[in-house]
């Protein structure tokens, strides 16, 4: 049965290079995936491609119309990995969430769903899960959610919210959280904190992934760290995870904390002075 899972998180907490970087682990046990990119940047895909190189779907139906075919959209990147990016309106001009609306309908219509999928992966801009953002979670597409967090108060601040959102769709969609990803910006006591928070929501912390360089040395190279060393300690990281979601069977409607409670456990975890 496919899994379609949403990934979420703070703007610029590394949600696409921990997706790009789970859904390359995933293919390597010879799972067939899919990313969809919901993110006007087109940024999703950019590791799987090697490089920027991706013509949007809104980009592609304002050039070439709606007549188009499932070729003109999906581009197949390191292992076999179908990759997609929903782009954006022009600057300044439209809603950018309803580029996700239009790429995911396209997608549907086109047969994209119907190959054999084992995993379609949204990459889901920022933490907004509002308008067309919330598209994947509120029509029910994803019915998993992940929420990529770091020991830093924003990055917590937003995961919470986040929770709000999937709340309020967790009967109207079906959609449930998987756990909080751990994506370490080297805090103090920032796994013991990431585990007490993750439990306050009811949830799990699915994975910690610590820091380190061989990430951004991949990324200059536009590559995953299994692509560009499959035999450093950081590509069984992520293999750690693959295998966790793989076999995740904690699926919850997270309670969300009042910010008293999250700056209360800040404090207790040595975060606020």
């Amino acid at each position: 049965m496919m899994r379609q899972i949403a990934i979420y998180g703070k703007g610029g907490i590394g949600k696409s290079t921990t997706t790009q970087n789970t859904v390359a682990a995933l293919s390597e046990m010879g799972k067939k995936v899919m990313v969809v990119g919901c993110d006007p940047k087109a940024d999703s895909t950019r590791l799987l491609l090697h490089g920027l190189n991706q013509k949007t779907v809104l980009d592609t139906i304002r050039e070439e119309g709606e007549d188009i075919d499932l070729e003109d959209i999906i581009k197949v990147g390191f292992n076999n990995i179908k990759c997609v990016e929903s782009g954006g309106p022009e600057p300044g001009v439209g809603c950018a969430g309803r580029g996700i609306i239009t790429s995911i309908n396209m997608l549907e219509n086109l047969g994209a769903y119907e190959e054999g999928i084992d995993y379609v992966f949204y990459d889901v801009l920022g933490d907004v899960v509002c308008g067309g953002f919330a598209m994947p979670i509120r029509e029910g597409k994803a019915k998993e959610i992940y929420i990529v967090a770091s020991g830093e108060m924003m990055a917590l601040y937003a995961a919470n919210n986040i929770c709000k959102g999937i709340r309020k769709y967790a009967t109207q969609g079906g959609v449930r959280l998987g756990g909080i990803i751990c994506n370490s910006r080297n805090v103090d006591n920032e796994e013991e904190l990431l585990k007490a928070f993750s439990k306050k929501l009811n949830t799990q912390l699915i994975k910690f992934v610590p820091r380190d360089n061989v990430v951004q040395r991949a990324e200059i190279n536009k590559k995953t760290v299994i692509d560009y060393d499959p035999s450093v300690p950081q590509a069984d990281v992520y293999r750690s995870l693959a295998m966790a979601i793989e076999k995740n069977d904690m699926f919850v409607v997270p309670e969300p904390i009042l910010n008293d409670e999250l700056e209360t456990l800040l404090l207790e975890y040595g975060m606020l002075n």
